[in-house]
């Protein structure tokens, strides 16, 4: 049948709506052009602000280090705010070998990226003797906690009921800040003193560090300050000795002439302890024999004698000049010791070793 309708096309009416339906199909297109563009508005803010999160914050990064050991939050009172990443390594917090050790690393800033590390040790100190944490510029801990501060670590021993010896060491790519070095070296012992189930009681975190002592010149008839402390002073040894002496005598005394013993081997160290956790060694390490009274050689330049009902030891090294084996500042090496057991001794209330 034919089809005498005429093509809606032709007419105006047709021409009319074919060109709404283009129009409205342009419109539809402009609005989802519209919706994208919006939509990819809002989305701006949401990533910078994702992007500042990520780069400012540790949003999404580790709650903890060290399994556990040190928070987060204690990482960030140190270092600041920023994006926590953690290495470690071989590190544990139950077994001691040389080289223990996790580190942190906080890294923050939008454009530029600051980076700042934190590195937990756990040292066992065994075969050196104590002597090898006296420190005359050390800031000490007070209170009964047994630990330091100086300008390169942060040491804690871990509490009564753990291991003799062992200690944990902190450094840090930021210098001073003492007062929060120290506190996250007693939070890290007693982190540790918790993975190895051992100490009843945690360690307190420090009320207050002693004052770095002051460089003087030496009185050389009581030197450190001990009264009646006057070895023989090799009269060749011309070049200036500055004296240093720590202001706290627990858990460590140190006193150190000629310099900077980290630097420079003329350097004379003496040392006291008084706290035996400090070390592993013992009394019966000692020869059985000695020259120096009551005191025993227990390891290099080291002594003990019980003092009060404890172990204190009494260390005595350095004064090397470069290059030669024998003493050079204090020849008299016998005379020095002797001399330091004695004016030590009765620095701290001891009983008479000699």
């Amino acid at each position: 049948m034919r089809n005498d309708r005429p093509d809606d096309s032709d007419s105006p009416d047709g021409r009319i709506g074919a060109a709404l339906d283009r129009r409205g199909f342009t419109t539809r297109r402009l609005r989802v052009r519209l919706a994208v563009v919006l939509l990819a508005l809002s989305l701006v803010p949401v990533g910078a602000v994702g992007f500042a999160l990520y780069r400012l914050t540790n949003l999404g990064g580790p709650d903890s280090v060290c399994d556990g050991a040190v928070t987060a939050d204690e990482v960030h009172d140190l270092l600041g705010s920023g994006r926590i990443s953690e290495d470690k390594g071989r590190y544990s917090a139950t077994k001691d070998f040389t080289g223990n050790s996790c580190s942190a690393t906080v890294r923050s800033g939008l454009f530029e990226t600051s980076e700042k590390v934190v590195q937990f040790d756990i040292v066992l100190n065994i075969g050196d003797g104590p002597g090898t944490l006296a420190a005359s510029d050390a800031r000490l801990l007070s209170g009964e906690t047994a630990g330091s501060v100086t300008p390169d670590v942060a040491w804690a021993v871990l509490p009564d009921g753990c291991q003799k010896g062992v200690r944990t060491a902190v450094f840090t790519s930021e210098k001073g800040h003492d007062e929060a070095r120290a506190a996250l070296a007693v939070t890290f012992a007693n982190g540790v003193a918790k993975a190895r189930s051992c100490g009843g009681r945690k360690l307190s975190p420090p009320r207050s560090l002693s004052a770095k002592g002051a460089e003087t010149d030496p009185d050389w008839a009581n030197l450190c300050g001990l009264p009646g402390f006057a070895p023989a002073k090799n009269p060749e040894a011309q070049w200036r000795m500055p004296q240093q002496v720590t202001t706290a005598f627990g858990p460590i005394w140190s006193c150190t002439i000629g310099g900077n013993p980290r630097y420079d081997s003329r350097a004379q160290v003496f040392a006291i302890t008084t706290e035996p956790r400090t070390t592993a060694l013992t009394q019966k390490d000692g020869k059985e024999s000695s020259d120096v009274g009551r005191a025993r050689w227990v390891a290099g330049g080291t002594l003990v004698a019980t003092c009060q009902g404890k172990d204190v030891f009494f260390t005595v090294n350095g004064g090397y000049a470069n290059g030669l084996e024998k003493p050079f500042l204090f020849p008299d090496q016998k005379d020095l010791v002797r001399q330091f057991l004695a004016a030590g001794g009765k620095a701290i209330g001891c009983e008479p070793i000699l």
